[in-house]
Order: structure tokens, then C-alpha cells, then sequence
């Protein structure tokens, strides 16, 4: 669409006197004229005109009336969350195509990525000082735990859940694969859940604090954090979040590494193993993970067994053995609680989508960045919408690099 003569704002056109306070430096910045200024809109390319302030003390320059109007340099405040959202759900080419086939607005691949990368960085920078986007309303969250088998439960429950998966990041001469960790808070029906994502798992804990404190998470009785057994994580938690949280280990988790077992110990014999793994996961179940120690060192690693039977044999019993006390299914499931972390494993795959499809290759700051956001708007509750009302247009990541 060709640029268009349009008026903004007032007929002052954000002309506040012959000097102003510059808002870079807070000197003294003198009007210099009306200035010719496009804006990127839903409607395309608006052209406007406003009072132009220049500080001689920082060399700096400011439009009182881009404030007013919501730009952020260029960007309208109806098209840059559309952009963003774009960027965040999908790859930066196909958000450029979209624009153009729904709106027929003509935005290249790069422009997109500038625009979804900066955003990111602002959210991040936000969430770096452990401030959570603030919920006008925070939602109605349901902490009373589901019927199961025709049983009620009393008390109420939250959930945490904490796991990672690799991003092909670019490195020097290649491909490196880095850890993007991904936090959950969520409720017993999974109607709420709130996303998160960063490179650095102890932030990622301290922030799933912020958000549990604004959102009410508190409310509930008991805090349960379901997770691998990653080293650290249960300290990171008990130190981040409350003390007071009660960390279960997945029970698919083990369930998997005995099936694991199993293949190994009677291998070709695929019934053989599946009938080892059901019987240790049985007693996993009734009995908990210090009575599945136990009967391992009871029955101990059959002879003839490979050495790379022996040694997943030994790493198995150690790892039970040093997550015991995560381990008590039987009590978990007495009290209604659930024991997998699927919610957490599917938040993975949620934000994955987006940041290690097939060719992908990223910058590590870049992925962080789309991740947050993608994060962000999965969550639901109006954060996206109360982080675009919150957001300060002009101050942010996007306007300090375009300058």
C-alpha cells in the first residue's frame, strides 16, 4: 500500500514548547521542527508529521508524540504485536507470507526476525530481574484434585514441572546443541498452565516463583514438582521456588529405564524383557522405589549378562537408590497426586515446534528469545495481551538497535 497523508493525534502534533527534557539523558532538548515520519500499520504505511526534539548534550533525538501514539520506531501499535505473534508461532518466512496472503502487507523474513528477536530480548530482560508480566485479572485457578477409580481426594495441589531439550545453536565450525530448559506451573484439571524457557535452569526456577506469587499459585496446600532425576533440580527448586515443595520423580522416567533393562539382560528374547521390566515395574508401583532396591540387589545382575548389561545394572540401582525419597508412589497415589510429567513433557514438544524444526540453525540469544515469547502466548491467562498493555513502545531492545 502506497504511504498516505494521514493526521495523528492532536493538531499540536506533539509539539510541547521550544525546549523539552530529553528522556535519553534528561538535558535540555530544543524543538527543531516538524519532521515526515511513516508508521507500519495494519493499514499499511501511514505517513504523519511530528515535533522533533534534539538534546545537544547526548546527541540524542525524541518525538514527544511517538509515546502518545504507541510507535516504537516505525512500528504502529496494531501491527507490531501481530508481527511478533507471527514470529513466535511460526518460522520468520512463513510469518512474512502470512502477512502478505491475510493483509496483503509486505514485510521480508528479516524484517519479521528483527522485529520477533528484539520483543523477545525485552521479555527477557523483564523476566532477567525476576518481574513477571503483571495479570490485571489473574485467573481462576482449580487446585482440587480429580475423582480417580471413583475416589475423591481431599487437600489441593499445584504442580511444577521442569525438563529440557537440545536447539541446534550455531558454533564455530558447526552445530552445537544447547539445553533449553522449559518450566511449567499448572493445575490438578490442566485447565491453567503457564510456559517458560530459558538457557539458564536456576533463573528459570526463580522466575517460576515470580510467576506462581502473581498468579496465586500459593493457594494450594501442597506444591508438587514433577522432573527427571537431573542433577540439581531438586535443589534449584527447594531454593527458587519453596522449601516446602515436594519433588517426585516421573514415574515414565524409570518406567522407561527398566524397559531399558530388560532389552539388555535378555536380549533377543523380546517377551523375556518385557516381562522383567512389567514384574520390577510392579513393585516400583505397590512398594516405591527403596522396595524396587531391594529386590534388585536381591535378585542381582544375572551371570552371563554383557558388560553393557552390567553397567546399566549398576546405574539403574544407583539411581533409584539416590532418588528414594522421590520415589513413593504408593503414598502419591493415596493422596490423588499425579505421578508423570506429561504436561511437561508436551510444554517440550509445544515450544520445540518452533525453535528445532528440520534446518533450523540458531543463534543461542535468538532461540531464548522466540522461545520466551512462544512461551508467553501458550500460557493463555491474558499475559500476552497484559505484556503488550505494559510494554513501554520507544524504550525497548528494537528502538536501541534500529539506532
Amino acid at each position: 500500500m502506497r504511504p498516505a497523508d494521514r493526521p495523528f493525534g492532536p493538531e499540536k502534533r506533539g509539539y510541547v514548547g521550544a525546549g523539552a527534557v530529553c528522556p535519553h539523558c534528561q538535558g535540555d532538548a530544543d524543538f527543531v521542527g516538524q519532521r515526515p515520519h511513516d508508521v507500519f500499520s495494519l493499514n499499511g504505511t501511514l505517513r504523519h508529521r511530528r515535533a522533533y526534539y534534539h538534546c545537544h548534550a547526548c546527541g540524542r533525538g525524541h518525538c514527544p508524540d511517538d509515546a502518545d501514539l504507541g510507535l516504537d520506531g516505525h512500528w504502529g501499535p496494531s501491527l507490531a504485536p501481530v508481527v511478533t505473534l507471527l514470529g513466535s508461532l511460526a518460522p520468520f518466512a512463513t510469518a512474512s507470507d502470512l502477512l502478505r496472503r491475510v493483509n496483503g502487507l509486505r514485510y521480508g523474513t528479516s524484517t519479521c526476525r528483527r522485529l520477533t528477536e528484539a520483543v523477545g530480548a525485552e521479555l527477557q530482560a523483564q523476566h532477567a530481574q525476576g518481574r513477571a508480566v503483571p495479570v490485571p485479572v489473574p485467573p481462576a485457578w482449580d487446585f482440587s484434585l480429580p475423582d480417580r477409580d471413583g475416589r475423591k481426594f481431599g487437600g489441593t495441589v499445584a504442580y511444577a514441572g521442569l525438563d529440557a531439550f537440545a536447539v541446534p545453536t550455531r558454533a564455530a565450525g558447526g552445530i552445537d546443541w544447547k539445553m533449553l530448559y522449559v518450566g511449567l506451573l499448572y493445575d490438578p484439571p490442566k485447565k491453567q498452565t503457564l510456559y517458560l524457557a530459558d538457557y539458564d535452569f536456576e533463573r528459570l526456577a526463580g522466575l517460576l516463583r515470580a510467576y506462581a506469587v502473581r498468579l496465586g499459585v500459593g493457594k494450594a496446600e501442597t506444591l508438587v514438582a514433577l522432573t527427571d532425576g537431573g542433577n540439581g533440580l531438586e535443589r534449584v527448586l527447594r531454593q527458587a521456588v519453596s522449601g516446602a515443595v515436594v519433588c517426585v520423580l516421573d514415574w515414565w522416567h524409570l518406567s522407561e529405564k527398566l524397559h531399558e533393562l530388560g532389552r539388555l539382560l535378555h536380549e533377543p528374547d523380546a517377551g523375556a524383557a518385557r516381562a522383567w521390566a512389567k514384574a520390577r515395574e510392579t513393585t516400583l508401583w505397590e512398594q516405591g522405589g527403596q522396595a524396587l532396591v531391594g529386590e534388585l540387589d536381591r535378585l542381582g545382575c544375572p551371570e552371563g549378562a554383557s558388560a553393557e548389561a552390567q553397567e546399566k545394572w549398576r546405574t539403574l540401582r544407583a539411581h533409584v537408590w539416590k532418588n528414594r525419597h522421590r520415589t513413593d508412589y504408593p503414598s502419591y497415589r493415596s493422596k490423588g497426586w499425579d505421578v508423570g510429567s506429561g504436561p511437561t513433557e508436551a510444554g517440550c514438544k509445544i515450544l520445540g515446534q518452533r525453535v528445532k524444526a528440520g534446518g533450523m540453525r540458531w543463534l543461542q540469544g535468538c532461540s531464548s528469545e522466540v522461545a520466551t515469547l512462544k512461551a508467553l502466548y501458550a500460557s493463555g491467562m491474558g499475559l500476552w495481551d497484559a505484556f503488550w498493555t505494559q510494554r513501554q513502545p520507544g524504550r525497548g531492545s528494537f528502538s536501541a538497535r534500529r539506532n
